[in-house]
């Protein structure tokens, strides 16, 4: 029998919509072109799983963002009965993988308490794995070794078929040495998992088991590795849904294939194929616009959005004399919009490459116009927190060299590097963990008596916290203050920054640290250290490191950073020929994605969509000419009105014009008063 979710109307949803909700066994493939409204499809579909009767705890739902994830857990927690979403297993490819390695992976000879390991772990380890074993004439930088390593697995080709034998014996040496010191990377967790599955049969049996169904959204960004993961994790009837867009695939320069969901039928029998292509996000003229652009692509799964919303503004095409008059039309056009009542919010400036953005950004910083942009830094990355991580790291998997290494004599207490290199070299003369060689009375004797006092009482203070925050029940935020208080680390921050304010800085993202850590165990419980790190390790996303709602301004974003957003008003600049298509995309025989960049680029726009394209850029100091992107000749001028700037520019002044310059000027003035009080 079945049951309507709770807390939600079937009538809010479109025929097609309720088809792929109501779907009831075997595989679904669910084209969801933009705007679609995808994110409520698979909620509602999970909602009537359970309603239906399919219980919370044997239903997966991967998606590839934390902050996706999130958002759906959100969604159907107000779905379904008190607690129950509490059950799903609802995460990223790599959460899940982690959990799944967790009980199994000591059938490949790790131990379940693994380290997962950072980029920037991952560096240093390869770093002094070349160090090692090249020549001296022989150049290799670590991020080149591991960027050819990582393709290489993700995508199945042999390493040897894309790298020279230097990377191929550093891969040897970097997986052994990963595997002695019980730690994984990103790409281990999908690697290993596959690998359990696959050469496990009772496991993989196991997961048939315990998982009904199974839901995978953005799939058309998934590799092959992950669509691996999926047909090992979903045996007959094969209830596997998935939802994706091959028009918004957009990846493959990071291993994503498009070819998962062209050609979904080859990996899951007969599947049922739903097309949602009643878009609620943007109007008909830019629709109209996308949709002509996007036919141009071969192979592709035929599908044209639609709007009930007309519109009242056709896309523009606005040709600008250079890039300064770019970016200065793009700041006068927002600056009086705002003026007119628009919040900043409203507006985004796409662009294909970062470097695009630094004349915009310097004629928003002369007009003052507020701006935020997408891309930085991670908090999980900055030093002071790498090393609070680092230490709990330490106590939860003592055999982690990196970590060690890393707060061995951070603060300083007496250990000087020559004692750490001669640790090193006892480790790895014996291939065994640092720790081992620190635990060694054999290597303890080698050092100077002051050294191995030192180095006694550290590893007293480490065995005494490491009692602490493992025993049942314990607060990690309440263990993990006290350390730093003991360690003296304040202390230490003070006296390595030239200047108070990042004193200050840094010591604020320790406590932001620790407050991360008690408000974990607020929303887990006291679920033990390894769990606090697991979900640390699997939130240091790049893509999701600036919440935009935290931040107030025009948003500045590349268009492969602009997928899944929108803004009522979009302008994207330079679309041209070399920068979009970019100049590589004939040789990497990529034209089709970078058109599928572009229509995600328009689709992104709510209300009003303009492209600009300059006659002359500045490239290399010199002025060059701009042709206008090859993509333009392919789109409908039925909704489309193409203008110059400059023409534009040297018409009179109409009185609104001045007004709006006058109440620049205002502005201006006002600030300048303000930094002089």
């Amino acid at each position: 029998m079945s049951s309507q979710p709770k807390g939600f109307d079937f009538s809010l949803l479109n025929p097609q919509q309720r088809d792929a909700v109501r779907h009831g066994e075997g595989p679904l493939l669910i084209l969801a072109g933009a705007g679609t409204g995808k994110t409520r499809v698979l909620t509602a579909r999970i909602a009537k799983l359970v309603g239906d009767g399919v219980p919370p705890g044997q239903i997966l739902s991967v998606t590839f963002t934390n902050k996706a994830a999130r958002e759906m857990r959100s969604r159907v927690t107000g779905m379904l009965p008190r607690g129950r979403a509490k059950e799903l297993w609802l995460g990223t490819f790599h959460s899940f993988c982690v959990r799944l390695l967790r009980e199994s992976i000591d059938r490949l000879g790790y131990k379940p308490n693994f380290t997962i390991y950072s980029q920037g772990e991952q560096l240093g380890l390869m770093r002094r794995i070349l160090t090692r074993i090249r020549a001296r004439d022989e150049k290799l930088e670590p991020e080149v070794a591991l960027a050819l390593i990582s393709k290489a697995r993700n995508t199945g080709t042999p390493l040897g078929e894309i790298a020279g034998e230097l990377v191929q014996e550093a891969h040897q040496q970097y997986a052994e040495e990963m595997q002695t010191l019980n730690a994984v990377d990103f790409d281990d967790l999908l690697v290993l998992a596959v690998r359990i599955l696959a050469d496990h049969p009772e496991v993989a049996t196991g997961w048939h088991q315990r998982l009904q169904h199974v839901l995978v959204d953005e799939f058309q960004d998934t590799n092959r590795l992950q669509m691996e993961l999926v047909r090992q994790l979903v045996g007959p009837p094969y209830n596997v849904a998935v939802v994706g867009d091959d028009d918004q695939s957009i990846y493959g320069w990071r291993g994503a294939e498009s070819a998962n969901i062209l050609h979904f039928e080859r990996f899951f029998p007969d599947p049922t194929v739903v097309k949602l292509e009643e878009n609620y996000r943007s109007t008909t003229p830019i629709l109209h616009t996308a949709n002509s652009l996007i036919r141009h692509n071969i192979g592709r799964r035929t599908k044209s959005l639609w709007s009930r919303n007309a519109g009242s503004e056709p896309v523009r095409l606005v040709t600008a004399p250079d890039d300064k008059a770019e970016a200065s039309m793009v700041a006068n056009e927002i600056l009086r919009g705002h003026n007119g009542g628009a919040p900043w919010e409203d507006y985004a400036v796409l662009f294909r490459t970062n470097a695009q953005s630094r004349l915009i950004e310097q004629e928003f910083r002369r007009q003052r116009i507020p701006y935020r942009i997408v891309g930085g830094r991670s908090f999980y990355d900055r030093r002071e927190v790498r090393d609070v991580l680092a230490y709990l790291s330490v106590l939860a998997n003592p055999d982690d060299d990196m970590n060690l290494l890393r707060i061995l004599n951070t603060p300083p207490r007496g250990i000087g590097q020559a004692s750490i290199r001669l640790a090193i070299e006892h480790s790895q003369n014996n291939r065994k963990p640092v720790i081992s060689a620190l635990l060694s009375e054999e290597f303890q004797r080698t050092l100077p008596r002051k050294t191995a006092a030192a180095l006694a009482s550290f590893i007293a203070w480490m065995e005494e916290m490491r009692n602490d925050i493992l025993r049942p029940g314990a607060s990690i935020g309440q263990v993990a203050e006290r350390m730093i208080k003991e360690m003296g680390y304040a202390d230490f921050i003070r006296r390595t920054c030239s200047e108070p304010e990042d004193a200050l800085n840094r010591e604020t993202n320790v406590r932001e640290a620790i407050q991360s850590m008690f408000e974990h165990e607020a929303r887990h419980g006291r679920s033990g250290l390894q769990a606090f790190l697991d979900e640390t390790s699997l939130t240091t996303d790049k893509q999701e490191d600036d919440d935009l709602e935290k931040k107030s301004g025009v948003t500045l974003i590349t268009l492969h950073a602009s997928k899944g957003l929108e803004f009522p008003c979009v302008y994207l600049i330079g679309v041209e020929e070399g920068i979009l298509p970019h100049s590589r995309s004939v040789e990497e025989n990529s034209l089709e994605e970078e058109r599928r960049l572009l229509y995600v680029g328009i689709t992104r726009a709510m209300r009003s969509m303009t492209m600009t394209s300059c006659a002359t850029r500045r490239r290399h100091g010199e002025r060059m000419p701009c042709r206008k992107s090859s993509f333009l000749d392919e789109i409908s001028r039925e909704h489309l009105i193409e203008l110059d700037y400059g023409a534009e520019r040297a018409k009179p002044m109409t009185d609104e014009g001045k007004a709006a310059v006058f109440s620049q000027l205002r502005r201006i003035m006002q600030g300048a008063d303000d930094a002089k009080q």
